[in-house]
């Protein structure tokens, strides 16, 4: 389990400008180091801001996009290409701009997919594919991602993992979960043994409606009350906010530093 660093940035925009710059030096340096790299991408508006800041920089070359693995954190269980999926927002705002290797993309399951309606035996699926590409040094039945990008609900919840939510005791490395309290009520997610194998986890959060949230994460709240205190990486965490989702965070409170 590694101590957060908090970076707190002006704007959403800026935030998103600062993520990209991160994300393509990071990859590039563990392209550099062991000839590919592996990304988990997640949703919500803050996060394809960031995609599209990366689709638009003229550092995105640098990446090698042929050797990339892309995942994804959670994702709605609905039909392929549904605007409300994860992974339609993703390919339209990067994915489909850069030459990935189709076999490196790993989306989870639509609704219409080989397992039709069955959010467990699509859950099952991914967790297979996660199975498949788990080296011995990963140490577990998932890859150890090198960067797991993560945002954080009004409630706290990360992926789709919700505050109080029964899914919250299940320690499967994806599962469906039903009933969610933001819809659709129907989902995939990661889960928490998966996130925090990752080797590093970057937390990326703008708005003021964040900032409670964001503040009793920090502050030692339970997993089970705050999902997000429960996101971490092996090596490395960040917490990447703006300044209306840091606005209710003590100045004492982990390394808080302003570009």
């Amino acid at each position: 389990m590694s101590t957060p660093t908090v970076l707190v940035h002006r704007d959403p925009t800026e935030l998103a400008a600062a993520v990209a710059a991160r994300l393509i030096t990071r990859l590039v340096d563990v392209q550099s180091s062991r000839g590919e790299a592996s990304v988990v991408l997640t949703g919500g508006g803050i996060a394809v801001m960031t995609l599209e800041a990366i689709a638009s920089s003229s550092a995105r070359g640098a990446v090698d996009w042929s050797r990339l693995d892309v995942w994804w954190g959670d994702e709605r269980f609905l039909p392929a290409g549904d605007s409300e999926r994860n992974e339609t927002d993703a390919r339209k705002a990067l994915l489909d701009s850069v030459p990935l290797d189709p076999a490196r993309v790993h989306p989870m399951p639509p609704s219409d997919g080989p397992d039709g309606n069955d959010p467990d035996a699509a859950a099952e699926r991914y967790a297979a594919e996660l199975r498949r590409r788990s080296r011995p040094e990963d140490h577990g039945p998932a890859p150890a991602f090198d960067i797991c990008l993560l945002g954080v609900g009004p409630d706290g919840h990360i992926a789709s993992l919700f505050p109080e939510h029964p899914s919250l005791y299940d320690d499967r490395p994806v599962f469906a979960v039903r009933n969610s309290p933001k819809p659709p009520p129907t989902r995939i997610t990661l889960g928490f043994p998966v996130i925090q194998g990752s080797r590093e986890v970057w937390v990326v959060v703008a708005g003021e409606d964040k900032a409670t949230a964001v503040t009793l994460a920090l502050s030692g709240a339970g997993q089970t009350q705050v999902p997000a205190a429960a996101a971490y990486g092996r090596d490395r965490t960040l917490w990447l906010l703006d300044k209306a989702a840091a606005g209710k965070l003590p100045a004492t409170l982990g390394r808080i530093a302003s570009p």
